[in-house]
């Protein structure tokens, strides 16, 4: 567990090129600067297409980057074996992937496929994880595929942290729930955040959820990280052009 405050990982001039259909290389992240620290939870919003989901992805090497750095306690990602990296950063998808069988089933696969012994279902810390979570301990014998989606993402949310990951990666965690499902959640994750002294990095769409939830706010567009500071400074008094018309109300945006 780390120190809250402490820095747990850094993104160094992070870019990603791809080859588009034409075949030219085209950039997705240019020249990403951030910090995660234990404890604390950023957030990094921007318009579709901007590089978000890429973002996450080169953090456990999902993805590999074109250029910079990412380092994970002052070492470079890249000497890790990708499947030790994935258990200390761990990321929880926007469509999520449940194994077939249930709800505990999949609680407890992680811990299969790290040899370890799974929890019973009613293991202490299980059920803390379920509550936490918005899952109920009722629906641990359910046929997993049976949920809905956002309890399906919950339920990934929860496998994600069930083994203790350093550092939580969530892409759009909250697209499928409605507003006092993802107000309740908000205030889980901060909870989870503190209490196990993660290093959360959060991409959404949803600026209400931004405003409750982070520490530390990011502006994505075009690849580039275009501010990034408080929440509170950057939705009160947004410096760039871009920014300003993202935050907007949508009848004011312009065309």
């Amino acid at each position: 567990m780390s120190v809250a405050g402490e820095l747990v990982l850094r993104l160094d001039g992070l870019g990603k090129t791809r080859v588009n259909e034409q075949g030219k290389e085209v950039a997705v992240l240019r020249d990403v600067d951030l910090a995660l620290a234990a404890g604390r939870i950023t957030v990094v919003i921007g318009p579709s297409g901007g590089g978000k989901s890429t973002l996450l992805r080169l953090l456990n090497r999902l993805e590999e980057p074109s250029s910079g750095q990412v380092l994970l306690n002052g070492r470079d990602v890249r000497h890790y074996d990708p499947l030790q990296l994935r258990r200390k950063v761990a990321l929880v998808a926007q469509k999520p992937f449940v194994f077939s069988g249930t709800v505990l089933d999949n609680l407890q696969r992680p811990f299969c496929f790290q040899g370890r012994t799974p929890p019973a279902d009613d293991d202490p810390q299980l059920l803390e994880l379920l509550a936490l979570c918005q899952l109920s301990a009722d629906w641990l014998q359910r046929d997993a595929r049976s949920l809905s989606v956002g309890q399906q993402q919950r339920l990934c949310l929860a496998r994600s942290l069930a083994t203790g990951p350093e550092v939580l990666l969530l892409d759009e965690p909250t697209s499928a729930l409605d507003r006092p499902t993802v107000d309740s959640l908000a205030g889980s994750l901060r909870a989870a955040c503190h209490k196990w002294r993660l290093a959360v990095l959060l991409a959404t769409h949803d600026l209400h959820l931004a405003k409750i939830i982070a520490d530390q706010l990011a502006y994505l567009e075009d690849g580039r990280i275009l501010e990034q500071g408080l929440p509170a400074e950057l939705f009160a008094r947004p410096r760039s052009e871009a920014l300003q018309g993202f935050l907007a109300p949508p009848s004011k945006r312009q065309d």
